[in-house]
């Protein structure tokens, strides 16, 4: 059974960390990690449960140059903020997919991100919003894109006694659109088979942001204008923005599906974010 530890100062949380070292473990939500601890996939030996941190970034910050989330801000949080809700909405569609009200009530989006699931949910949008993640630890504070955060399965930049304090995410530039679609093997709480998340930004052209096709969380793009009418432009930029997916086959499907419908959701995705860019921002 781990020693559990409630600092109320992120000094006292870095310093649990740091002392911990690889057998320490931040606790927020606890949804993920508490099922790590229950089939003993994780086992450490000090849990810092960081809510009663109070010197810790908010949960959702809006400045005039985008959104701060924080570590205790949770996917409840998010959902219900008016600022993130019309800012990322392929953020807010792949958040209302994980789990049950419950869930989202106690998931954290750091630790979401930190869990570095290949099929994390609120992966791909992050990716195409231009995400960045804050570590800090004893030495002070750094910063990555989310893109170099993610190294691989359940693996991440943040190492032993180090922290993720927030995730800032860019606003959007005027006349950018996005979208998130995904394929489950059944409706309601499951993991992804497939994931997409699409931007279309002010100058037409595409990022794409995808999981559950490859080691890690992906992120491509193709420059524009990318003219979505034409359904051979469309087509070619679905096929450079897809060739990066490397699937496996496993329970939830083959590789063969996972690419077949890989290429169906990120069309769908694509319409879909160009269908919300403002036609008013778009002339102006």
């Amino acid at each position: 059974m781990p020693k559990y530890y409630r600092p109320t100062t992120r000094a006292d949380a870095l310093a649990a960390l740091a002392e911990g070292g690889e057998r320490a473990r931040p606790l927020v939500g606890g949804t993920d990690l508490l099922v790590g601890l229950r089939h003993h996939t994780v086992e450490p030996d000090l849990l810092v449960d960081l809510k009663a941190v109070t010197d810790l970034p908010g949960p959702v910050v809006v400045t005039d140059d985008g959104v701060q989330f924080g570590a205790t801000c949770t996917l409840g949080e998010l959902v219900a903020h008016p600022v993130v809700r019309e800012w990322y909405p392929a953020l807010v569609e792949a958040s209302v997919t994980v789990g049950s009200v419950a869930i989202r009530n106690r998931a954290s989006l750091v630790a979401n991100s930190c869990n570095a699931s290949p099929a994390a949910d609120t992966a791909p949008p992050l990716l195409v919003h231009g995400a960045r993640v804050t570590i800090a630890s004893l030495d002070g504070d750094r910063s990555a894109s989310l893109d170099e955060f993610f190294l691989g399965p359940r693996r991440t930049l943040c190492g032993p006694g180090e922290l993720v304090t927030r995730i800032e995410l860019p606003r959007p530039g005027p006349g950018a659109g996005s979208a998130f679609r995904r394929l489950t093997r059944r409706r309601g709480v499951d993991l992804a088979t497939v994931s997409v998340a699409a931007g279309v930004g002010p100058d037409g052209g595409l990022v794409l942001g995808m999981g559950a096709v490859g080691p890690r969380p992906l992120r491509t793009e193709v420059p524009g204008p990318v003219d979505l009418a034409d359904d051979a432009a469309l087509e070619e930029a679905v096929d450079r923005l897809v060739s990066v997916a490397t699937p496996i086959s496993d329970v939830r499907g083959s590789r063969e599906y996972r690419l077949a419908t890989l290429r169906v959701l990120t069309r769908r995705a694509i319409l879909a974010a160009a269908a919300r860019r403002n036609p008013r921002e778009m002339a102006s």
